[in-house]
């Protein structure tokens, strides 16, 4: 898939700020090489994945080499096999070897996300819910693992406090309730974001359908509640499910009928994806 356009210029911040702290006054060891070489290199994938990040990693080359050539054989949002060459680069010797870790840092943790939605996507498949992400991410990387999301075929939430209203349980409590909330929300003349009200309980729940709001999340909500919610909102409203959900039980809760289930996992508690870039003197 491609990288959305509000996506590029976080490609260069990212990859900058990762050189940057990698780098330092220079790389030492990479001295060792001569200048002016020229050197080749394949990623290989150790195990089965969902491919994401491949602008970043063709970021932190070319910022050292600006006649890097890399060739891909597979694109993000592909799922790949264990054992496959997934692309292959030449480059300036001294800029393979510093850039190398940056690069398959973002390949694999990105590709990480992107796998692990994919697996959760699959597990929903043929229930009408979808899979979003949260704001439970690596600090400086929202927007990479939220593109990353997308590869592995989810949906992202906002992503940040700008671009949605989510009132939370302080947010209810200190604005005087469930409807004071919701009016003051749409007092503040932002129509262009969602906004969306956390309840935790069926009184709760009754209350803001009553004020007309148009997306709830169901927090920490068994199945059983979850179901009645489902058949008291009768679709007046868009309900998302939130809180403790894993791969073994998404399933179970996508079939409740709620129509998002967020899962913070898929950026929080993420296993890099093993891959190898191998070097071939050029």
């Amino acid at each position: 898939m491609e990288l959305p356009l509000q996506f590029a210029a976080e490609v260069q911040r990212n990859v900058l700020a990762a050189l940057v702290e990698d780098i330092g006054g220079g790389d030492l060891t990479a001295l060792l090489t001569p200048a002016a070489r020229r050197s080749q290199g394949s990623v290989i994938s150790r195990e089965a994945a969902v491919l994401a990040g491949t602008s970043w990693f063709d970021a932190c080359f070319r910022l050292l080499d600006p006649l890097a050539a890399i060739r891909w054989h597979a694109r993000d949002g592909d799922l790949v096999a264990a054992g496959q060459t997934l692309c292959e680069i030449v480059a300036n010797t001294r800029a393979l070897l510093t850039a190398e870790r940056a690069a398959l840092n973002f390949l694999q943790l990105l590709s990480a996300t992107a796998t692990a939605t994919r697996f959760y996507v699959e597990a929903v498949a043929g229930t009408g819910a979808c899979i979003v992400d949260t704001r439970k991410t690596l600090p400086g990387l929202r927007l990479a693992q939220k593109y990353a999301v997308t590869c592995g075929g989810g949906r992202n939430h906002r992503l940040g406090l700008y671009d949605g209203i989510l009132i939370k349980e302080n947010h209810i409590m200190a604005a005087g309730g469930v409807t004071a909330a919701l009016e003051q929300a749409r007092a503040l003349g932002h129509g262009d974001v969602f906004i969306q009200i956390e309840v935790e309980t069926m009184e709760q729940l009754a209350e803001a359908l009553d004020a007309n709001a148009g997306m709830i999340l169901l927090d920490n909500m068994d199945l059983t509640q979850m179901r009645q919610a489902v058949g008291l909102t009768a679709g007046r409203a868009e309900l998302e499910a939130s809180g403790g959900v894993s791969l073994e039980t998404v399933r179970a809760v996508a079939e409740t009928g709620v129509d998002r289930i967020s899962v913070g996992s898929l950026t929080k508690n993420v296993r890099a994806i093993d891959l190898s870039l191998r070097h071939n003197e050029g």
